[in-house]
């Protein structure tokens, strides 16, 4: 006895397009959320590198206003030695 199959009907071939096309779906959903968590942890990767090279302009702008300050005492200090060294050769 041989067994054929009987053919398929429009409502099941478009049930067997629907779930191939589902699985499709499926599969770029998990491919895109995959992108998405790639793409956050890269985010906050960047915003820690950020913060610490916010943090790390804020310690040579610290350094900078020291040496600035520095500068200026040496500078004065040295206008009143000239300003002496004038004195004392008069």
């Amino acid at each position: 006895m041989n067994w054929k199959p009987r053919p398929l009907s429009e409502l099941e071939q478009a049930i067997d397009r629907l779930l191939t096309e589902n699985i499709k779906l499926r599969r770029e959903v998990e491919t895109k959320q995959t992108q998405v968590g790639g793409l956050k942890l890269a985010l906050h990767q960047r915003h820690e590198t950020i913060d610490a090279l916010r943090g790390r302009i804020e310690q040579l702008q610290a350094q900078n206003q020291q040496l600035d300050q520095e500068c200026e005492h040496w500078c004065q200090m040295l206008a009143n030695h000239d300003k002496k060294e004038v004195r004392d050769s008069v």
